[in-house]
């Protein structure tokens, strides 16, 4: 934990009494520090959570302060724990209620890759049916591995220009998940 530090201001010119940088190199900076993560949690990856979110760890230093029990007012959705096939339809529908810009965190092996149930009634990661942007390994994954997770998403979000999204190839990536 000693390798915090605080936040370096984009590359830009600076001069007395002023600053000037891209306008997408700034928002991302906003946004990464004011993520609203939206947790899905099923199983024990979900107690590993609220470990994270509680004092000792206190996810809420890196901007995670609020979380979001509604896709329409989050950011960041959060998978943690087994999902099954039926509860696969009901994930994706939150996925698709998020507004873009959006992000997908699989926290732990069984969201990750279904984890040791290989059986018919457990999805084998949650890439089958929506898109992932970072994976927390472990079983259950310990809070510094969700908190490094969110360091990774953070650093995405800081980097991701505005014109990604409308990228071809975020749009074939998105209707390779039949998500228009």
């Amino acid at each position: 934990m000693s390798d915090i530090k605080i936040v370096d201001a984009p590359a830009g010119i600076e001069g007395s009494g002023f600053f000037a940088t891209k306008l997408d190199e700034a928002v991302g900076l906003a946004r990464s520090y004011s993520l609203w993560p939206l947790p899905f949690a099923t199983s024990c990856c979900g107690i590993e959570f609220m470990a994270t979110m509680a004092s000792h760890y206190d996810l809420s230093r890196f901007g995670a302060e609020r979380l979001s029990f509604s896709p329409r007012q989050a950011d960041l959705l959060m998978v943690m724990g087994t999902i099954s096939k039926k509860m696969g339809p009901v994930l994706r529908q939150v996925y698709l209620q998020m507004a873009e810009p959006r992000w997908v965190m699989a926290v732990g092996a069984c969201a990750s890759s279904g984890g040791i149930f290989d059986t018919y009634s457990v999805l084998q990661g949650i890439d089958e049916i929506i898109p992932v942007d970072v994976y927390v390994p472990g079983c259950p994954p310990r809070p510094e591995a969700i908190i490094d997770g969110f360091i990774q998403i953070q650093k995405l979000v800081q980097t991701e220009t505005g014109r990604r999204r409308n990228s071809p190839e975020y749009q074939k990536l998105l209707a390779s998940y039949g998500i228009q």
